[in-house]
């Protein structure tokens, strides 16, 4: 193997004076040149700028995937530079276990039928899960690595070979400091025949003290340059990673506006089908069967108020039914179970876990009760409710 024993030797004879002015420096023995204030601003803005963009970029993928070993595993794949194998998510796994269940329960039985409407709304979240996570990864947290793994690492490189250039031009100033004072010294003392030669090479000394100074000086200066270019394009990767910041927010309001969705469907897809394998379980009357073995005692049934007619009675034809007193009997207090918007004047505002009286009246809807709460009442949604009496 062929080596360069001059070129190691000034390797090693550069590394040895940048460790001594460091270290002299640490020790207080030597001046140190300091960086202007916009500079050093530019540096502890980068540097806070790396540090957020770390914290941020983990805990964005402890949030898309909570998993630690599966995260391991995407790291490995990704350092080994190899594709990561499709996983499916656990919406997706959940809703498959439902529909296999359901298969072996009988898909025609009430159980078996409802398993299968859930699994298969548990399969659509996974999906949405997983477009949610390769939106994520693509729009948000890969500019973010590219950021720590590209600029960053260029912008450390030229900080290291700009302190370099500031310890070799402290250096040569310390050189060019010791040189003129000893060619002072020596100037100061008697001009005897043998002192001309070492006052010779002192001056030779200094001047070449002199061209290193301008040399390492013109070399700092160029490095600094480069480093502030690198660090002023800091704001443009904050600009780059608010537009990315926006995708990401705008693939999680989809992502769980989906979801709402998926959900809210499933959740009218199951009402309407109780109230067609339990009809009696909504909408009752006094004669009424108990509700079926299984049902909840919540759903039992609310007393029909017989029709009340005669001179001066009004009907549901001519009065609406919010003008409708309720009745002296056969009213009941229910628990709200989810929030509910009322469409008109006509129906009464839910909120979750309120308590409220309801009752039925003559000729509403199976799917409706009256309800009221303090001195407002207007109809209800059969479905949003829990009986509690």
């Amino acid at each position: 193997m062929d080596f360069n024993v001059k070129k190691l030797a000034s390797d090693a004879g550069v590394f040895f004076t940048r460790a001594v002015q460091f270290t002299e420096e640490k020790l207080g023995q030597a001046e140190k040149t300091e960086l202007d204030a916009h500079f050093e601003n530019l540096l502890s803005r980068a540097d806070s700028t790396k540090n957020w963009t770390e914290k941020i970029l983990r805990q964005t993928e402890v949030l898309l995937q909570p998993n630690p070993s599966a995260r391991i595993e995407e790291f490995l794949y990704e350092k080994l530079d190899r594709k990561i194998p499709s996983r499916i998510t656990n919406g997706e796994l959940l809703g498959q276990y439902m529909i296999d269940a359901a298969s072996e329960f009988g898909p025609g039985t009430p159980y078996g039928s409802t398993l299968i409407k859930v699994g298969e709304a548990q399969r659509r979240l996974g999906a949405a899960d997983r477009d949610f996570i390769q939106s994520s990864m693509i729009n948000f947290l890969t500019p973010l690595r590219n950021f720590l793994e590209g600029d960053w690492k260029t912008i450390s490189k030229e900080r290291r070979l700009l302190e370099n250039r500031r310890l070799d031009l402290d250096a040569c100033k310390a050189r060019l400091k010791k040189a003129k004072a000893a060619e002072a010294k020596a100037a100061a003392t008697p001009d005897f025949q043998e002192t001309r030669p070492r006052n010779y090479v002192l001056s030779a000394s200094a001047s070449a003290a002199e061209q290193e100074l301008r040399l390492a000086q013109t070399e700092f200066d160029r490095q600094a340059e480069v480093t502030r270019l690198l660090l002023e394009g800091i704001s443009s990767t904050h600009t780059n990673h608010l537009r990315c910041l926006h995708e990401f927010v705008e693939a999680q309001s989809t992502y769980y506006a989906q979801c709402y969705q998926y959900t809210l469907d499933l959740q009218k897809l199951l009402g309407s089908s109780n109230r067609e394998m339990y009809p009696s379980a909504f909408v009752g009357n006094t004669d009424s069967p108990a509700p079926p073995s299984g049902i909840s005692p919540s759903a039992a049934t609310i007393p029909v108020v017989p029709s009340l007619t005669g001179p001066g009675t009004p009907t549901p034809s001519s009065v609406g039914f919010t003008e409708v007193s309720p009745p002296s009997s056969g009213t009941r207090k229910a628990r709200v179970l989810y929030d509910y918007d009322a469409a008109d004047s006509s129906e009464l505002e839910l909120f979750a876990d309120e308590l409220i009286t309801v009752y039925s009246l003559p000729g509403m809807d199976s799917d409706w009760l009256m309800g009221e709460k303090g001195n407002k009442k207007g109809k209800v949604p059969v479905t949003y409710l829990e009986l509690l009496n």
